[in-house]
């Protein structure tokens, strides 16, 4: 009985622990502490009931009472199919990607329920209390599996970098450069690659590999010989994880996109912010070159320490190298000329909408042209830019027009996206869940975001309770009215929604921001 109750226990384990395993890899392997920190938050997600049941039981020694075993695989039965229809329901955006990591920790936290069972068997006592403890704190087992694996991953980490190294020792003409900012480091990063590869063979890292790890395995596994330059995006939630990238992969040119209040909580201040991204600029050498933007006060406020050339781009401050002038947007795009140094202007044309994706453009025009690309060579590159996935991506939904702007919401482009919203015409709906890691300034930038969605949208979705108070709020202080409010925490419910409005004329959805699954908020 004391084995079929453990054989019971154990299909519960496995999801329980593939459940908190994909909250590690979504909190990056509790970087920061960013594991505990949720866990800490999320208190209902960590403890389960029916383990803490059964060691109340063993705890008054009546486990090996016959009756009570029957209970206890009853329960078991009844709480395992209770838990496994809950698993089922819930919404996962981005599953638990199963590599080579995630295989170590599982073996590894297997070894860990096994040394109770294991004593229990070799000198027959009740160590089965133990076992049954474990599975209550399974949140803290998965913890302590990750500080156990830790040498391990070391060694991995260290095999696979001086791999990377070796390999960009071996080639000597390629030219890397770094990409980062607090906003738009993806876009700016694909762009750039577009207009590159007009002329040049370039390998930008793929979709959001921006830390050492994604960065290593891009060199690995993608880079060769042919490439002229490899772009790697750079992304960090502290100070010092840039110059920590510049210094393995070596940079010679540099592109600061926006410097904004994402990830203040983990960078504590908006100085740590300003200091940690310009750890590219500075990590460059004396013959690269930075390229900055002069419309970004927290940029032209920064006394640069070394003496690497920098390019500066602009869209208001007229004052910069290279900016662009006449932006013209509609649905299909945007029509702009750029002013160069020596006074020439080009017409450039482009299928990407919003402010945010100018700035970027220019940064690659103007490395194109410090390559002696020609006028006609960027206004191709600029015209073959592809639709950047999730940003401010024109879709087509039965007979709905979707703005996917679903990645990585943050003031600026959060208010970008209600400006190109507004471009359109007719019923202009807003799905959103609101901002995320902005410090104590998330509570108020949430707030001005509703007050500005008043002013645009004719319906709003907001999608978790908790979460969008602020958004509410301003939508309630503008007056915006309480029956074109709805507030869900399942995001897939909204479509449903908008089906049952019944909107006759043509319906352009904004998806605003969509948070890892470790925001989900659940009843």
């Amino acid at each position: 009985m004391i084995v079929v109750g453990v054989l019971l226990s154990i299909p519960y384990i496995f999801i329980l622990s593939k459940h908190n395993l994909h909250i590690l890899q979504q909190n990056f392997y509790n970087e920061n502490n960013r594991y505990l920190k949720w866990g800490l938050k999320n208190i209902k997600e960590v403890l389960t009931i029916l383990p803490i049941i059964i060691l109340i039981i063993n705890f008054f020694n009546l486990f090996w009472h016959i009756k009570y075993l029957f209970i206890v695989n009853y329960l078991y039965l009844i709480y395992f199919f209770y838990y496994l229809r809950k698993y089922k329901k819930e919404q996962v955006k981005i599953p638990l990607k199963v590599t080579s990591r995630i295989k170590r920790l599982s073996i590894t936290i297997i070894l860990i329920y096994l040394i109770p069972l294991i004593l229990t068997y070799i000198l027959n006592k009740n160590y089965l209390i133990i076992y049954y403890l474990l599975i209550c704190l399974n949140y803290l087992v998965i913890y302590l599996s990750n500080i156990i694996n830790i040498p391990v991953e070391k060694i991995v980490f260290n095999y696979y970098k001086q791999k990377a190294v070796k390999k960009l020792s071996k080639m000597p003409n390629l030219e890397v450069i770094g990409i980062t900012g607090s906003y738009g480091k993806t876009s700016s990063k694909n762009i750039l690659n577009d207009i590159l590869s007009v002329k040049y063979m370039c390998l930008p890292s793929p979709k959001n590999y921006n830390t050492q790890y994604g960065l290593i395995m891009t060199i690995n596994n993608y880079l060769d010989r042919y490439n002229d330059f490899f772009i790697a995006e750079m992304g960090a939630f502290k100070r010092g994880r840039i110059k920590l990238l510049c210094k393995l992969f070596k940079p010679k040119y540099g592109i600061l996109t926006i410097i904004g209040e994402a990830h203040l909580e983990t960078f504590k201040s908006r100085e740590n912010i300003q200091k940690g991204k310009f750890e590219l600029i500075e990590s460059l050498p004396i013959d690269g070159l930075g390229i900055l933007n002069r419309d970004d006060p927290y940029q032209v406020s920064y006394k640069l320490k070394n003496k690497c050339p920098i390019i500066w781009i602009g869209i208001d401050n007229k004052d910069a190298d290279i900016y662009a002038k006449d932006i013209k947007i509609n649905r299909e795009g945007m029509n702009f000329k750029v002013h160069f140094p020596d006074n020439r202007e080009v017409l450039f044309k482009t299928k990407l909408l919003g402010k945010p994706n100018i700035y970027n453009i220019l940064a690659g025009i103007a490395f194109g042209n410090y390559l002696k690309m020609s006028d006609s060579e960027l206004q191709r590159g600029v015209s073959l830019i592809k639709p950047i996935e999730h940003r401010l991506e024109m879709k087509k939904f039965n007979n709905y027009t979707i703005i996917d702007d679903a990645y990585n919401s943050n003031p600026v482009g959060a208010n970008m996206a209600l400006d190109v919203l507004n471009l359109m015409n007719g019923y202009k709906i807003v799905v959103t869940p609101g901002m995320i890691e902005l410090g104590e300034d998330e509570y108020s930038k949430n707030y001005e975001f509703g007050c500005k969605i008043s002013e645009v949208a004719d319906y709003v979705i907001l999608v978790g309770e908790k979460q969008t108070k602020p958004i509410l709020k301003g939508l309630q202080d503008q007056k915006f009215s309480k029956e074109k409010i709805k507030v869900i925490n399942d995001v897939k419910l909204a479509f449903q929604i908008i089906d049952n409005l019944n909107l006759a004329k043509e319906t352009y959805i904004l998806l605003e921001n969509d948070l890892p699954d470790i925001f989900n908020e659940r009843k």
